[in-house]
């Protein structure tokens, strides 16, 4: 239970340090701009998606489609001829990131310690020491401080 708990104070803490980035991003890309054509506004927003994802490390938010910015920014933009304004940015980012999903960049890193450090430390054993700790208690305990370690560093 306490580990529920823990995880949803991290999507918290995600959540406090994308809206700096976004804030960052918008005075960027955002100020005094009053002529947008579509490639600048879908660089704009994918430059930011870029920073937001330096920021929150493992978690890797999609680069979105020209489509879906094109409706996000049709459906919430409202003056023509005018600049975008910070909450219409902050809106538009939340539509096309969560349409876009999450790609999980970290979760292959995951799979790779998961699979690869247990599977290297059996080659290492079975070259040294083969009879010295028996392969039915050696992979688990090797698999389990590989997890150990990947929740510590916060990448599960």
């Amino acid at each position: 239970m306490g580990q529920s708990l823990n995880k949803f104070g991290n999507e918290e803490k995600k959540g406090m340090e994308i809206g700096p980035v976004i804030e960052e991003c918008y005075d960027r890309y955002f100020i005094n701009t009053t002529d947008w054509n579509s490639a600048d506004f879908c660089h704009a927003v994918c430059q930011t998606v870029e920073d937001i994802n330096k920021t929150l490390g493992s978690t890797q938010f999609r680069v979105p489609k020209t489509s879906t910015l094109e409706h996000a920014y049709k459906k919430h933009h409202q003056g023509k001829g005018k600049s975008l304004t910070k909450e219409e940015f902050q809106k538009i980012l939340q539509q096309v990131i969560l349409d876009t999903g999450v790609t999980n960049v970290g979760a292959k890193d995951m799979l790779f310690y998961l699979y690869g450090v247990p599977a290297t430390a059996l080659f290492i054993k079975q070259r040294l020491v083969p009879n010295l700790i028996p392969n039915e208690a050696f992979i688990p305990l090797v698999t389990s401080a590989t997890v150990f370690l990947l929740a510590k560093f916060n990448k599960i």
